[in-house]
């Protein structure tokens, strides 16, 4: 039970006071605070491999989750297939993963405001000054960082077998 209480612990359902002490205590360690943010709908390797080199950027991870009804507006209908208490428990499993903060915007430009990363990461099919929120990190001296993907994963591809192997049955 004490380890499904240390991942809970990690689970932050909006930017509050909590995060905000928690962030303070970071920056008083001098601990580098990497962001990113996404879906991860149906956690998979392509995932895990963004993630280690986001977290590999600095010292301290934090990941801005899609509450359901954004993911529903960015994927569209039957989107999510988790929701969002799966999916952030699944991401706050995950060791070098510190924080997960659900937000309900379509961006996660406040909470990027609230979390004032050292260095803020995307997928590289953005253009580094397209990045929301880079304004706020590149304001105060950080680094906005792109990651390519791993060739051949992602959640849309997965649903799509998915789907084509259950019309085979």
């Amino acid at each position: 039970m004490q380890h499904l209480l240390n991942i809970q612990s990690k689970i932050f359902p909006q930017a509050n006071d909590d995060l905000g002490r928690l962030v303070a205590y970071w920056n008083f360690k001098n601990q580098k605070i990497v962001f990113t943010n996404g879906c991860f709908d149906i956690l998979h390797r392509g995932h895990i491999d963004y993630l280690v080199k986001a977290a590999d950027l600095g010292n301290v991870l934090v990941v801005g989750l899609n509450a359901d009804a954004s993911v529903s507006r960015l994927k569209g209908a039957g989107r999510p297939v988790q929701d969002q208490d799966g999916r952030a428990l699944v991401l706050a499993a995950l060791r070098f993963v510190s924080a997960v903060v659900l937000f309900d915007e379509d961006t996660p430009y406040q909470l990027i405001k609230a979390v004032q990363p050292d260095v803020l990461v995307k997928g590289s099919d953005y253009k580094t000054d397209d990045i929301v929120g880079a304004d706020i990190v590149k304001a105060k001296g950080g680094s906005v960082q792109t990651i390519d993907f791993l060739e051949g994963y992602s959640t849309s591809g997965i649903i799509r077998r998915l789907l084509a192997s259950s019309k085979d049955k």
